[in-house]
C-alpha cells in the first residue's frame, strides 16, 4: 500500500537486486503513462523510513541497457511520493585511481547515449527546460561520501560519469578517448535517471561501483561479463552497508533545490497545457494546480 509520507528510492544496478534489510515489504505493480517499469517496486521499512526498492535490470538480470525504461522507472517512484533516489550503478573506470571496489559517487555526466526523447517527461504541449548544470544532489552525495568513510568502504567524492550507449563494451579506442577528455568513471545507465529525476522534482546521487578499468589499461584483460561479475557479489554488500549507514541520517522533509527544480523550468503556459498531457504527469505536476 502507498504511504504518502516523503519516501527514499533506491534503484539497484548489476549485482544489487533486492535489499533484505527491509522490513515489512510489500510487492507494487505500478502502471504507467510510458509502460511498464522494470520490475515490481518493493516497499518497506528500514530505520523508520518508508523505501521503495526497484531493481533497474529487473530480478534475474533481464534487461539490457537500450531495453531499459527509464521514464517508467522514475515516475513510478514520483508515483510513490519518492523524493530522494539512490542510484546503485556498476560502472568502469577509466583512471588508475579508481580501482576495482572501490566507489566513484559523481558529480557530473556526460552524454553519449543517442536517445533524446526518452529523456523528458515533458512535450506533447507543455515544454519545460530544467537547470542540469549540477546533475547531482550535491547534499545527498556528501552524505554518500560521510556514510562510506563511517563503514570504512573507500569512495570518491566527486568526478565525471560519461554514458555510453551500450551493450557492448567500449573499443580500446573509445576507451582512450574517454580517459583523454578526463571523464572518471563510464557506464550505460545512470545520465536518464538523473534527468529525470530532475524533472521530477527528486533529489538523486549516484554511486558507482567500480568493476573494472574498462578496456585501456593494456597490462590488464580488457573487461568482459565474466571480469564484471566476479567484483559484482562484493560491491553489492558495500552499497548494502553504506546505504543502512545513511538512510537513517536523510531528512524527512523534501526542502532541497532539487525539490522545487520545476519552478524555473516550465515554458508553456499554464492556461495551454493540454488536459491529456497535465492529467498523464499529474504525479510531478500536481503541486501547480
Amino acid at each position: 500500500m502507498k504511504n504518502d509520507s516523503p519516501a527514499i528510492g533506491v534503484i539497484g544496478g548489476s549485482g544489487l537486486y533486492q535489499m533484505e534489510e527491509l522490513r515489512g515489504t510489500t510487492e507494487l505493480k505500478i502502471d504507467t503513462p510510458f509502460g511498464p517499469p522494470s520490475d515490481v517496486l518493493v516497499g518497506g521499512q528500514l530505520s523508520g523510513r518508508q523505501i521503495y526498492f526497484l531493481p533497474r535490470h529487473g530480478r534475474g538480470h533481464r534487461l539490457l541497457p537500450h531495453e531499459l525504461n527509464h521514464r517508467a522507472n522514475i515516475y513510478a517512484l514520483r508515483s510513490l511520493n519518492v523524493r530522494w533516489i539512490i542510484a546503485v550503478t556498476a560502472v568502469g573506470s577509466l583512471q588508475e585511481k579508481y580501482a576495482p571496489r572501490d566507489i566513484v559517487l559523481p558529480s557530473q555526466f556526460y552524454d553519449r547515449t543517442s536517445s533524446r526523447s526518452t529523456h523528458t517527461f515533458f512535450g506533447d504541449g507543455i515544454a519545460a527546460h530544467v537547470s542540469f548544470a549540477e546533475p547531482i544532489s550535491t547534499k545527498l552525495r556528501t552524505m554518500l561520501a560521510e556514510s562510506a568513510r563511517t563503514v570504512g568502504i573507500t569512495a570518491h567524492n566527486g568526478g565525471t560519469y560519461v554514458n555510453m550507449d551500450g551493450p557492448a563494451f567500449s573499443t580500446r579506442a573509445e576507451s582512450e578517448l574517454n580517459r583523454r577528455h578526463g571523464f572518471d568513471v563510464i557506464g550505460m545507465t545512470n545520465l536518464p535517471e538523473a534527468k529525470l529525476a530532475r524533472e521530477a522534482e527528486i533529489a538523486l546521487a549516484t554511486m558507482a561501483m567500480i568493476t573494472d578499468y574498462d578496456c585501456w589499461k593494456v597490462d590488464e584483460e580488457p573487461v568482459s561479463a565474466q571480469t564484471v561479475f566476479g567484483h559484482l557479489t562484493a560491491n553489492a554488500e558495500m552499497a548494502k552497508r553504506v546505504l543502512a549507514d545513511v538512510i537513517p541520517r536523510m531528512p524527512s522533509e523534501p526542502n532541497w533545490p532539487e525539490h522545487t527544480s520545476l519552478d524555473s523550468a516550465l515554458i508553456t503556459e499554464r492556461r495551454l497545457w493540454p488536459p491529456a498531457t497535465l492529467e498523464r504527469l499529474n504525479p510531478i505536476l500536481g503541486r501547480f494546480l
